[in-house]
């Protein structure tokens, strides 16, 4: 995997404080940007995932938490997910995997959930102590953490009106903020989904069908590379979710919750609007393709700085190509698993087709006249 030095310095350091080194420490662009994190980062996702591991779900719920229940695997790419059903009745959430490079991701995970508890404005789910009062457990080849099981419906399976994006967009903004005062560990382990590799990701495009979506990718990375890169080191630098896409927010009776958070890391801020900006540019027949209330909303919490609204596009796009590439290239891994790592490309090959005839100046135009819409 190369030289990843510094970046174990850093996650040694989390681990024995409990948290991430502080941001000063860190030159937020460049350990991202390595060689040796691009390859660890691939690596990762280029390992078959754990359901031909036998499920022993139900041992691990009562050897750590002392529970009882029934279990059922869910869809997952990497770590196992499992629905367990107590009972008395409680529904919760179970990851585990028995990949060494987990430990860090269920690290993260588990204490930026327990960090978000008490917030306003948004939800996320529940950690569950282990009976040691642990926030996940680690045993002989095997990592896990437990969490509620949020009630609700997945925001892809709704009608995206103007007053439920921006509310959404309210609640990630809220979320951003929460997140900005926190140091989480392992915030800085190897994410092929970090911004930082984007410039290393066209070496996967001999994957994409030829013809116009490799044309739209090369042109988006193009423009990202000569544009967005040079300029990125200057934004507001923070963890962040890093995946808020419309399967990872869940739109509850009580507001917007948000799940999974096993890309999160040490992200540009903009960062999780423009990916979730990213899976709602649908309709031709707008500037930003649909995505504009939820800018409107996300601004309305975190106004955005002259170069967020002048980068946010060029991010958005990057992102959508990133998808494709990233996707089409796991499923040449995993052609039995293809339905459901392309879940997410047809939409963004769309968004990205729609947001191509924007120039920098309109773009950032376009981004500002959103942020300054008023509530619907």
């Amino acid at each position: 995997m190369g030289d990843l030095s510094g970046l174990a310095a850093d996650q040694e350091l989390g681990r024995r404080n409990g948290s991430a080194a502080p941001a000063s420490r860190h030159l937020p662009h460049a350990a991202a940007s390595t060689e040796a994190y691009f390859r660890a980062a691939t690596a990762i996702l280029s390992s078959a995932p754990d359901e031909s591991e036998p499920d022993i779900s139900a041992t691990l719920l009562k050897r750590h938490y002392g529970l009882e229940g029934s279990t059922a695997v869910l869809s997952s790419e990497i770590e196992r997910t499992v629905e367990v059903s107590l009972f008395d009745g409680r529904q919760l959430i179970l990851k585990t995997s028995a990949r060494q490079e987990a430990v860090d991701s269920f690290r993260f995970q588990s204490a930026a959930l327990a960090a978000l508890q008490g917030s306003v404005g948004f939800a996320a789910p529940t950690v569950i102590p282990t009976s040691g009062g642990a926030l996940m457990f680690e045993e002989e080849g095997l990592s896990g953490y437990l969490q509620t099981r949020i009630e609700g419906v997945s925001l892809h399976q709704e009608t995206p009106t103007p007053d439920l994006l921006f509310r959404t967009g309210n609640a990630l903004g809220q979320m951003d903020l929460a997140l900005a005062q926190v140091n989480i560990p392992a915030a800085h382990r190897p994410i092929l989904w970090h911004v930082g590799c984007w410039s290393r990701l066209m070496e996967l495009e001999e994957h994409l069908p030829s013809g116009s979506v490799a044309e739209s990718v090369r042109t988006a990375m193009t423009e990202y590379m000569r544009f967005v890169e040079p300029q990125i080191s200057n934004l507001e630098w923070q963890v962040a979710h890093n995946d808020p896409s419309p399967f990872n927010t869940i739109v509850t009776p009580h507001g917007l919750c948000f799940i999974d958070f096993g890309d999160g890391c040490w992200s540009p801020r903009i960062q999780d609007l423009a990916i979730a900006a990213s899976h709602l540019v649908t309709d031709p027949a707008l500037p930003l393709g649909g995505a504009e209330h939820l800018i409107s909303g996300y601004a309305a919490v975190v106004p955005l700085s002259a170069l967020e609204a002048r980068l946010l596009i060029g991010l958005i796009r990057a992102r959508q190509s990133a998808l494709i590439l990233v996707n089409y290239w796991r499923s040449h891994l995993f052609p039995a698993d293809a339905q459901y790592i392309k879940k997410n490309v047809a939409r963004a090959e769309r968004g990205l087709t729609i947001l191509a005839p924007l120039s920098t100046a309109s773009a950032e135009a376009a981004v500002l006249a959103a942020a300054s819409q008023p509530s619907p």
